[in-house]
């Protein structure tokens, strides 16, 4: 009887290896899936980060000719 009892268990843990098989494998595609996914949005906040620091360089130049444009229109006594 207790022969029976631990084939019977041996039988069902056979049937749940291939399950648990198919559970592993997708397990490591949604892994490699999520790490895809992680890796493109570290690249797009890179990518943002460059679009900032070029926003600023932009702003930083934009001051620097206004701030050359009011010197102009001073010594051409333009101004207001």
């Amino acid at each position: 009887m207790a022969d029976e009892v631990e084939n019977l268990m041996l039988e069902h843990l056979k049937r749940f290896q291939p399950t648990l098989d198919r559970i592993e494998r997708k397990l490591g595609e949604h892994t490699g899936r999520l790490a895809n996914l992680e890796g493109g949005q570290a690249a797009m906040m890179g990518h943002l980060a460059h679009l900032s620091a070029a926003d600023a360089a932009q702003q930083v130049a934009t001051d620097n000719l206004s701030t050359r444009l009011d010197r102009i229109e001073r010594r051409l006594e333009l101004s207001h």
